[in-house]
């Protein structure tokens, strides 16, 4: 299993810190049993970091009109809401939880191009708050389809993330299940679909990002 690149960076400096924690706790004469005890908490702290920026292989096989979940996580919302920023009308939202376990690359639902992406400074709610879609950072991306059917996802800020990344570029050509972006550290991802939309995933689902149909247009 491969590593994301967002985490080469953090996991290096991460490694750096620990080491030279380590190093000097080793010399302020602390007894054996405490320093082996620390020693063992950052090897522990360091190896959550590693597997929190894994990077598995995801294979989508989708038909044009279906789109994939784009996170790994829980489906906690389904529900029809008024959508404000872009489309001002009422939408299918599909929210997604992923915890700090989860894998936290995120995907496109459906191909086409990118026609808005912007990102929204804001609060650090936890991600399961029902204004958090709202008031937290996030970002918003709209991939239109060759149909003409246009698609919302959002990549929202939890209370413990606190970077979101973004991949999408207005104009952009993207395909079903390539990667959109990435969130550290626990966060949520809403999908926000036509009324027509036929969804195929349940409350309390755990899908497979890039992997699991998540509805049919």
């Amino acid at each position: 299993m491969k590593l994301h690149r967002e985490g080469k960076k953090p996991l290096f400096v991460a490694l750096l810190i620990l080491t030279a924690l380590n190093v000097l706790l080793s010399f302020i004469g602390l007894h054996e049993y405490i320093l082996s005890g620390l020693v063992l908490a950052s090897i522990v702290l360091y190896g959550f970091m590693v597997y929190f920026f894994r990077d598995p292989n995801r294979y989508t096989n989708v038909e044009a009109n279906q789109l994939i979940c784009p996170a790994d996580g829980k489906v906690v919302a389904i529900q029809e809401v008024e959508e404000a920023e872009f489309f001002n009308d009422k939408r299918i939202q599909v929210s997604i939880f992923m915890s700090p376990l989860n894998v936290h690359v995120n995907r496109y639902p459906i191909g086409g191009k990118v026609v808005y992406s912007k990102h929204h400074p804001g609060a650090f709610l936890v991600a399961w708050h029902p204004k958090s879609s709202t008031l937290n950072e996030r970002t918003t991306v709209v991939v239109e389809t060759a149909n003409g059917e246009q698609v919302m996802h959002r990549q929202i800020a939890g209370a413990v993330a606190r970077r979101i990344i973004n991949y999408a570029q207005p104009k952009q050509v993207v395909k079903t299940g390539q990667e959109s972006g990435f969130i550290r550290f626990g966060s949520r991802v809403d999908i926000l679909l036509p009324l027509s939309a036929k969804v195929l995933v349940n409350i309390d689902d755990r899908p497979v990002g890039g992997e699991t149909i998540l509805a049919e247009l």
